[in-house]
């Protein structure tokens, strides 16, 4: 039915659809007129005698598709003025959307792996037999510390390959590092100590859980004394970022006897720990004061950052209210993810993928390590990324820009501007594929030339050296 009406000056077209009823078809066709601008704010209806005449209707089925878009909001009635359309909000545009992040051509940025490497295969069928043999409780809610299959794998992991005391009772798993920070930022009351430098995001974190932030300097024997009255301390002992020393062992026996007296918690981030290119990894240093120590680790860069899967090993007495506000927060991680890790782990898949990481890793630092001869590398042969020493960073990076290249500037991890603090360029050799890798490093050694052919990088270059030999 598609009829026209001209009563009370107003001209409409209506197509109502029988299929759908007499009166929710008119109250459909008259919201769509309504919608749709045909009826404008204001306009009056006809009476509900003369539209159901026109319409062919039943008075009474007109009057109640008026009452019902009445209730709705989409009409106005007052005795005397009649039946008018209500003013509406006007319909919210289309979504904004959402900047783009530019793909580099050649992505040299610290602390990423690389995407490809990914163990699909050996996922897949850890995934098979984890289903396969999980208990149907599996997958109700359960313990907020993490499935007991995963907190069991991992103590037995952790205690073999990096020197943890932990048993499943003190493992609490999470949704990665950052929220293994964010949740003891939540339990923890009092200031906590960042190293400096260090990912501004962490500071975030904690600022978000309201917790005051005091920078915790680090030079080339890895972070200082303890600060007074701080709750907790982040400490990154094996590989600092981004600076790659590691904690000295006198810093690691100082900083450890400071926590016994002062009660403070030292929160060790292990976030690459497992790869050591030039000599054994160093043990972790919650294994030298489990009681004063947390441990944090996560499968960001042995798997990817997307598996979303962490932990913490914590002080016994942590356990519970770490437990309490993982509930809170999400009650609990995902249970797929938990079993199909705890399987990897004990087949020692695992161990298997981390050892050919390692491998692939060790071997391109080394290239990178060949074809930056000349240039001054700071940090230890360890995780996936290195610290080049440069005065001039901004030079650098536009260079890099220009040619697509992706890098770290040292200046983006101090917690305040310090145009006195040498600069330093970032390097990350982790995310490339291996085909890609070699026109990355090509992209790398032209932009450096380049840089060093500028008179002043070149003379500011001599200084930072001979201020470095002064060290």
């Amino acid at each position: 039915m598609s009829p026209h009406w001209a009563t009370s000056g107003v001209d409409l077209h209506l197509d109502l659809d029988p299929a759908t009823g007499r009166r929710a078809g008119l109250e459909r066709a008259l919201r769509d007129a309504v919608r749709a601008g045909r009826l404008a704010p204001g306009a009056r209806l006809p009476a509900t005698r003369a539209l159901a005449v026109e319409l062919g209707l039943a008075r009474n089925t007109v009057a109640a598709a008026y009452d019902q878009l009445v209730a709705e909001g989409y009409l106005t009635a007052h005795r005397g003025a009649g039946t008018r359309v209500a003013t509406l909000s006007p319909p919210p545009g289309p979504p904004a959307r959402p900047a783009r992040a530019t793909t580099p051509r050649h992505d040299l940025r610290p602390g990423r792996p690389d995407p490809t490497s990914f163990p699909t295969t050996a996922w897949i069928r850890a995934t098979r037999r984890a289903l396969t043999s999980a208990p149907a409780d599996a997958f109700g809610y359960g313990d907020p510390r993490g499935r007991v299959e995963l907190r069991t794998a991992l103590a037995d992991h952790l205690g073999r390959t990096r020197g943890v005391h932990a048993t499943p009772d003190t493992v609490v798993v999470t949704n990665g590092y950052v929220q293994a920070l964010a949740l003891l930022a939540g339990v923890l009351d009092g200031p906590f100590a960042l190293e400096d430098p260090g990912l501004a995001l962490h500071r975030d974190v904690v600022r978000r859980a309201g917790r005051t932030v005091v920078p915790l300097p680090v030079d080339h024997h890895g972070a200082h004394h303890l600060p007074d009255h701080v709750a907790a301390a982040v400490l990154t002992p094996a590989h600092q970022f981004p600076t790659g020393v590691p904690l000295h062992p006198e810093r690691r026996h100082a900083l450890t006897a400071r926590a016994r007296a002062t009660g403070a918690l030292l929160l060790e981030d292990d976030y690459d720990g497992e790869f050591r290119y030039d000599r054994q990894p160093l043990g972790a240093l919650q294994g030298t004061a489990p009681d004063h120590v947390a441990y944090a680790g996560s499968t960001a860069k042995t798997l990817g950052p997307g598996i979303r899967l962490g932990w913490l090993v914590l002080p016994p007495h942590l356990v519970d209210p770490v437990a309490r506000a993982k509930r809170d927060t999400d009650h609990q991680t995902d249970v797929i993810g938990q079993l199909v890790l705890a399987d990897l782990i004990t087949s020692h898949a695992y161990e298997r993928h981390i050892r050919a990481r390692r491998t692939t890793y060790r071997r391109r630092r080394d290239l990178l390590v060949q074809r930056l001869r000349g240039h001054h590398l700071h940090g230890v042969s360890a995780g996936l990324h290195t610290l080049l020493h440069h005065p001039d960073e901004d030079h650098v990076l536009a260079l890099a820009r220009a040619e697509g290249l992706a890098l770290g500037a040292l200046r983006d991890y101090h917690h305040h501007p310090d145009p006195h603090a040498p600069g330093g360029i970032v390097i990350g050799y982790g995310a490339p594929a291996d085909h890609a890798y070699r026109n990355a490093l090509d992209a790398l050694d032209r932009v450096l030339r380049a840089a060093d052919r500028t008179p002043a990088a070149t003379t500011n270059r001599r200084s930072a050296d001979t201020e470095h030999g002064k060290r």
